[in-house]
């Protein structure tokens, strides 16, 4: 016999008021423990590079853990229902368990719940997008770096001023026996313009956990850190595919101090090249993260022994 939709057994409800007791109570240790300790670096990140060296960088990460750490919440909830549910009313015998035709509070859970979620996330997204992506900052001036890209290198030049106006102070050019090297100080806001000579390229500094397109023509593509953070040499790339040598288009960011990076600016400026600049500062004068590339533009590009064997 099947039993009405309005039935309900007293024992089985206390079974049921037992369970979202013990699963409330759980959920609110796990929280616990996840908000008393490192999650990110206990799961190394949830595979979201780590050590960022900007604010910027420290905001995104902070975002990619607590939306990773909502989703399993919400994973861990619905596996367990499911499973629950398998085990809870299998069948046993012949007898059908209770039949429900609708329940008014779960499907207003699982209809509100979402969109609360996904408001949730959208809205923590959004505050940090637009911190990260905001320009023009109130307060200190930032120094500005015109980031000019080519096939296959790149240029650097320390400007006076923002914009297409300002004039170059100091420059640092890349060629195919030494990597650039950008020197920029820690504890001030720095500032990107960026253009290319020919294709699209994309600068990108991994530890900045940030890239930018690079375009050519008149479009000067702008973005902003508040601030470096950590002293030390790190590898930059062009992570757009723009041709032969794309995979080795590479550059060296040199965080130092901002005395230091006075020193430096004040030995360029006096005609100094970077590497005898860096030398002034204590620094290695070449790049200790990357290294030049093999251009293979040898002999053997083109195969004198066949071609003299075809002449024969």
């Amino acid at each position: 016999m099947v039993a009405r939709g309005s039935e309900v057994r007293p024992r089985s409800q206390r079974r049921g008021a037992g369970r979202l007791v013990g699963v409330s109570l759980g959920a609110a240790v796990l929280l616990t423990l996840l908000t008393g300790c490192d999650v990110g670096k206990t799961f190394d990140g949830f595979g979201w590079p780590q050590n960022g060296i900007t604010p910027e960088a420290h905001r995104m990460y902070d975002l990619w853990i607590a939306s990773t750490i909502a989703a399993l919440a919400v994973g861990v909830f619905v596996w367990g229902l499911i499973f629950w549910c398998v085990i809870r009313y299998r069948k046993r015998g012949d007898a059908l368990p209770v039949q429900t035709r609708f329940n008014m509070p779960m499907e207003f859970l699982y209809t509100i719940a979402p969109i609360l979620i996904v408001a949730v996330l959208f809205y923590y997204t959004a505050i940090v997008q637009t911190g990260v992506d905001k320009v023009d900052r109130p307060g200190e001036q930032p120094i500005v770096v015109e980031v000019v890209a080519f096939k296959w290198n790149w240029q650097f030049n320390y400007r006076d001023g923002k914009g297409k106006e300002a004039k170059t102070v100091a420059s640092t050019l890349g060629t195919s026996d030494v990597i650039p090297v950008l020197v920029l100080p820690t504890g001030r806001p720095i500032r990107f313009e960026e253009t290319s000579k020919d294709v699209i390229h994309s600068f990108w500094v991994p530890e900045m956990l940030f890239k930018r397109d690079v375009f050519p023509g008149n479009v000067r593509n702008v973005f902003e850190v508040s601030q470096l953070e950590t002293e030390g040499a790190y590898v930059g790339r062009c992570a757009e595919l723009c041709g032969t040598y794309h995979s080795m288009m590479n550059f060296e960011l040199r965080v130092v101090s901002p005395d230091k990076y006075d020193q430096f600016m004040a030995a360029k400026t006096a005609g100094k090249s970077t590497q005898e600049a860096l030398q002034s500062i204590g620094e290695d004068p070449f790049a200790t993260k990357t290294h030049p590339f093999d251009t293979k533009r040898n002999d053997r590009n083109f195969n004198k022994t066949s071609a003299a064997g075809a002449g024969n």
